[in-house]
């Protein structure tokens, strides 16, 4: 299988960058795979799992949303946040999940409750991509 540049940064580091043979992307329209010779594409990424195929044993990110481009040198994502699915840590979710829930529930203005909620948003919608259900209340 022909294999192409695939670049993955977050905001802390260059987390993989390297020849693949075929992606797979949470888009925010619905999951789509990426091969060598794919047509150039630009598209927002929500919460889920990213799995980089090359080879027999697929290598699985979380991310956190961000944005893809592809185009004919390869393909970057830009991630909010991407960590080795191996590494991700359940319980810090559903910590920050909670004290979201916290700080909306005390936010006294309309934009502070509106970014809040957002992000909220972005944090279940991760939680319900793992498999880790929605925390008992």
């Amino acid at each position: 299988m022909a294999s192409f540049q695939f670049d993955l940064v977050s905001p802390e580091k260059l987390v993989f960058s390297g020849a693949v043979e075929h992606v797979v992307v949470p888009g925010a329209e619905g999951e789509f795979g990426v091969m060598a010779g794919h047509s150039p594409l630009v598209a927002l990424l929500k919460p889920g799992i990213l799995t980089i195929m090359n080879g027999a044993q697929p290598q699985r990110i979380v991310l956190g949303g961000g944005f893809a481009e592809v185009n004919p040198s390869g393909m970057t994502i830009l991630a909010e946040l991407a960590v080795p699915l191996e590494s991700f840590d359940v319980a810090t979710l559903a910590s920050h999940i909670k004290d979201l829930e916290e700080d909306l529930a005390d936010a006294k203005d309309d934009a502070t409750k509106r970014k809040l909620e957002e992000r909220l948003g972005h944090l279940r919608a991760l939680r319900e991509a793992l498999g880790a259900g929605p925390a008992a209340h």
